[in-house]
């Protein structure tokens, strides 16, 4: 290859870079507007003591406390949340709901 050429195909790759730099940028922004929006939410239809308890429960079990967010905002959204704030007795019911019905769901091999 000539010098002309590895330089075309450098300023090619640095070019490809770049582009995927950007995106990635983007995506990472877009995904921090989603946390906002998520934490934004959960600060309107929680009490501070509920949010405490869903903060403490998201470090020991994450994916557990993403579904209940996920189930928090999804009735909010269809208004069929029991009230607003949801207390923190409310929430602990609720996470006892959950919890029981992920109990009941066992796989056994015989």
């Amino acid at each position: 290859m000539s010098e002309e050429e590895l330089d075309e195909l450098r300023k090619r790759k640095l070019a490809e870079l770049q582009q995927q730099a950007m995106v990635e940028e983007q995506v990472a922004a877009q995904e921090a507007d989603i946390r906002a929006q998520r934490a934004a939410v959960l600060r309107q239809i929680l009490s501070p003591e509920a949010r405490a308890r869903l903060s403490n429960l998201r470090m020991v079990k994450p994916s557990f406390a993403e579904q209940i967010e996920n189930d928090l905002i999804r009735l909010a959204s269809a208004n069929r949340l029991p009230e607003i704030p949801i207390t923190d007795k409310t929430l602990k019911r609720m996470l006892a709901q959950v919890a029981g019905r992920q109990r009941d769901t066992k796989i056994q091999f015989k």
